[in-house]
């Protein structure tokens, strides 16, 4: 007698259930993701509960998980939401560093309007199947592609981890900044006489302090401007892997 298959553990993801129908009008799964992604925007992921949320949706803790199963869940539907709001240029272009430099530009700007996409990226489940993290990849892909890169998966990862970091660190500054309730270019002068005070004798430091006084002119582009010296070293890397011309779109 053959022995009975036993069923495999469903893969713990959003992504892969079917979508419940809204047991009321007000309260759908794209409602109550639209609430959680104003929630983390505005208090942090700490703050966000499955009470917490349900109470600003005026509806039961009970009610929410009718659409999703668990506060991961609920993260990886968060992560993807946002996603839709990074713009990737269309492939075969005549520059493709101009394109990966949007598409990166694009990338951060949205991480810093959401400061806890860039540090959630990584926890939460299996965030890169939702529709609009995987057309955000396939566009990716299908830039690198066209440029003529051998390995366009590489190249991808190669970018979004220096993006990624990047944004992650710039969210958390600005994060520390908005919790001071002073402007940055204020809160970057206070805190550099103590920091001056304590680098003192570390001569290599100098240089930083210089562009910190420059920092309480104008901070935010002097953030730019470091995040595209960054991009456009690691941008010069990848061009040294290009072997061939661009290749068609078909």
């Amino acid at each position: 007698m053959a022995a009975k298959t036993k069923n495999p553990t469903p893969v713990p993801s959003v992504w892969t259930r079917q979508k419940r129908e809204p047991d009321q009008p007000s309260l759908s799964r794209d409602a109550i993701v639209r609430e959680a992604v104003a929630m983390l925007d505005a208090e942090g992921i700490e703050a966000l509960s499955m009470r917490k949320l349900g109470a600003r949706l005026n509806a039961g803790a009970t009610s929410l998980y009718r659409h999703v199963a668990t506060k991961d869940e609920l993260m990886e539907l968060a992560v993807d939401e946002v996603a839709a709001e990074i713009r990737v240029p269309e492939p075969g272009g005549p520059d493709w560093r101009a394109a990966v430099t949007e598409a990166a530009a694009a990338f951060r700007t949205t991480a810093l309007r959401h400061p806890w996409l860039s540090s959630v990226l990584g926890q939460a489940g299996l965030a890169y199947l939702g529709p609009n993290l995987m057309t955000f990849s396939e566009r990716l892909a299908a830039l690198f592609t066209a440029a003529g890169f051998p390995e366009p998966g590489r190249a991808i990862d190669t970018v979004l981890s220096y993006v990624i970091g990047m944004s992650t660190t710039e969210a958390a500054w600005l994060t520390t900044v908005a919790r001071s309730g002073e402007s940055e270019a204020d809160f970057i002068a206070r805190l550099m006489p103590a920091a001056q005070q304590a680098a003192a004798g570390h001569e290599h430091l100098a240089g930083g302090y210089a562009e910190a006084a420059e920092a309480t002119v104008d901070p935010v582009a002097l953030r730019e401007d470091k995040f595209r010296y960054g991009l456009e070293v690691v941008l010069d890397g990848l061009a040294l892997r290009l072997t061939d011309g661009p290749r068609e779109t078909s």
